[in-house]
């Protein structure tokens, strides 16, 4: 009997086994996501880190909202998540910078959501930092240390950090998602939302078991 069950037992892990094999074998580099060829360096060392790259005025970064937001409140300690705003040029870079205003304020976490709705719900443009102001002041932001943060060097020199990141990532559309570093893909590339979570979870492990 006892022998049975341990067989029983090993027969169990072997398909488990087969199993995680299959999947890791139809995630293929080239395929769902590509390898940078020059890693960028993370911004926390010792964290895996996962970058999401957006625009506020993307409709798929704004359906993948839902999706997204749950699985982050559930990643793990050593895993460090970053919303970093792609700034193309024009409205881009305008709503890039009202988001790095909010994190500069740390005000984002509170706020984001709600900007996301104004535009896509409500069909506000934020084309001025004043419009901006006026709205987050809606959202219990003071409206004058908004704008004075929004015109700040501070603020400058990080816009010009994240435009760079997004350079370095090589990243040509949103939303993007950036693994550690060095693993770059997209909803498109991974088959969906849900995919592209999944596959953020394998490069995870994957950084995981490397550093190990």
């Amino acid at each position: 009997m006892r022998n049975l069950v341990i067989s029983a037992a090993l027969a169990l892990v072997s398909v488990f086994g087969i199993a995680s094999t299959a999947q890791a074998a139809d995630i293929e580099a080239g395929e769902q996501y590509k390898v940078l060829k020059d890693p960028v360096p993370v911004s926390e060392p010792g964290k895996i880190e996962v970058v999401e790259l957006f625009w506020y005025g993307c409709p798929h970064c704004y359906a993948f909202e839902p999706t997204i937001n749950p699985w982050v409140a559930k990643l793990p300690a050593d895993v460090n998540f970053r919303r970093i705003p792609a700034m193309f040029g024009g409205i881009w870079d305008i709503h890039g910078q009202m988001f790095v205003t909010l994190e500069a304020m740390g005000v984002e976490h509170s706020v984001h959501t709600a900007v996301f709705d104004a535009i896509h719900k409500e069909h506000k443009m934020f084309k001025t930092p004043e419009e901006m102001a006026d709205f987050v002041a809606t959202q219990g932001v003071d409206k004058t240390k908004f704008l004075e943060t929004y015109k700040s060097f501070a603020v400058a020199g990080l816009v010009a950090k994240d435009k760079k990141l997004a350079q370095d990532y090589g990243a040509t559309g949103v939303p993007t998602m950036i693994v550690n570093g060095k693993y770059r893909f997209d909803l498109g590339s991974a088959g969906g939302p849900e995919e592209t979570l999944k596959l953020a979870d394998t490069l995870i492990e994957k950084e995981r078991q490397a550093s190990k």
